[in-house]
């Protein structure tokens, strides 16, 4: 069993995954370890929340690659193996099994464990998140005979859930403390589009409600409590309100940490050969208005794997892509591109009640960002758009006759 890799990935999510394969693609040829603490083989994240916890995918079917595959690669799996501790001047790696890896290039992908409640109550059975695949295959298993579900927290997780949920012929109640669902993420347009759509398909969606507590009957789950309002019935509460960076272990090694791990264009943290990429790592973007950010999505993750392997293998990059992110709901497809904090102004394109449009955010008369809603030719086309912060005509832009390919900045 080798004690020694010259690229030790610890995390095996989309980053961690797609870091050992870029390696390999950028011709690579020292040794490779993917150090994940789940046992399972590496699998898509996005599914879990819909096409998995429905039953339409199954796990085969969500695999990132087979077993021969990372064979046939020569990186090795050290599956069900939590790392504990980083010796940066020794270059080493403890897992929690007391054994230690050395190695000549560490790149921490370990991502984030789902934010739990720490109201009364929390820690009752029937209390799940939906973080891994662990996670929703207990959540299947107990949503098999639930007819009543209350989700905490209506962001694209929270909202996924009740769309494959619904699906399920269960009934849904829908909990948010902010005013309005996807508040930290979209516009107010998109906000009351998507309470439409859910309530239409049966889901009730409560915004601006404070849960107090969750109460139980014989150690399970029985209600929701809220404050002022009468508890809601629930066999099965998901809570959906974000993610906790796993920042710990780099940071007890001497790393600098904020709201994610520090790293640079390249990935690098501030400790010696140690690279941080994905949910976990807090980067310079140029589309973050504070001009850093730590984003949760597949696209940042692939591609800072992507820049990650490139300077591994020796090659100049630096990590500049546009941010963008989906979530699929129903029969409705939403496709992100920019970042909208901080925005000033709306443009609309197309008409919500078709189900089709896009919303456009502006800030100080320029694109920053967009959402899309089963308008991938606006996602597409618009992309040059928010790259460039581009300064544009507001009434072509509101025009959803007019491609957006022939607007110029």
């Amino acid at each position: 069993m080798r004690d020694h890799y010259d690229a030790l990935i610890v995390g095996a999510g989309h980053g961690g995954a797609n870091a050992a394969l870029a390696l390999r693609q950028r011709k690579f040829t020292g040794s490779i370890a993917l150090v994940s603490d789940e046992s399972s083989l590496p699998y898509e994240r996005p599914p879990l929340s819909k096409d998995y916890l429905s039953g339409k995918r199954g796990f085969e079917q969500i695999l990132l690659r087979s077993l021969p595959v990372w064979e046939s690669h020569g990186i090795d799996l050290l599956l069900g193996e939590r790392a504990v501790e980083v010796n940066a001047q020794a270059h080493a790696l403890t897992l929690e099994s007391r054994r230690t890896l050395t190695y000549g290039n560490l790149v921490w992908a370990a991502g984030g464990r789902a934010r739990r409640l720490s109201c009364p109550g929390h820690d009752l059975a029937s209390v799940h998140a939906i973080r891994t695949r662990e996670d929703v295959d207990r959540l299947r298993e107990e949503v098999r005979s639930a007819a009543r579900i209350a989700i905490i927290g209506a962001g694209y997780v929270g909202l996924e859930a009740a769309a494959s949920l619904t699906s399920l012929g269960k009934q849904v109640c829908l909990i948010e403390a902010q005013s309005r669902v996807l508040a930290r993420v979209a516009g107010p347009e998109v906000s009351a589009f998507y309470a439409r759509e859910h309530q239409a398909r049966g889901v009730e969606v409560l915004v601006d409600r404070a849960v107090e507590g969750l109460e139980g009957a014989n150690g399970r789950v029985a209600r929701v409590v809220l404050k002022d309002e009468p508890a809601i019935d629930a066999e099965v509460v998901i809570i959906g309100v974000g993610m906790l960076p796993n920042l710990e272990v780099l940071g007890a090694a001497g790393a600098e940490v904020a709201n994610g791990v520090r790293v640079d264009a390249q990935c690098r943290t501030t400790l010696p050969d140690v690279y941080a990429i994905g949910d976990c790592a807090w980067h310079p973007n140029r589309f973050a208005a504070a001009g850093f950010t730590r984003l949760e999505s597949v696209q940042n993750a692939v591609g800072q794997a992507a820049t990650v392997a490139r300077v591994l293998a020796g090659e100049p990059a630096e990590y500049t892509e546009v941010p963008w992110f989906w979530s699929e709901q129903f029969d409705l497809r939403l496709q992100t591109v920019g970042l909208s904090s901080g925005f000033d102004q709306t443009v609309v394109r197309g008409n919500p009640a078709n189900r089709t449009f896009s919303v456009v955010y502006l800030r100080d008369g320029r694109v920053q960002a967009m959402d899309c809603i089963n308008a991938a030719r606006d996602f597409m086309q618009g992309k040059h758009l928010v790259a460039a912060a581009a300064r544009v005509d507001l009434m072509q832009l509101a025009d959803a006759s007019v491609e957006l390919r022939s607007l110029k900045g």
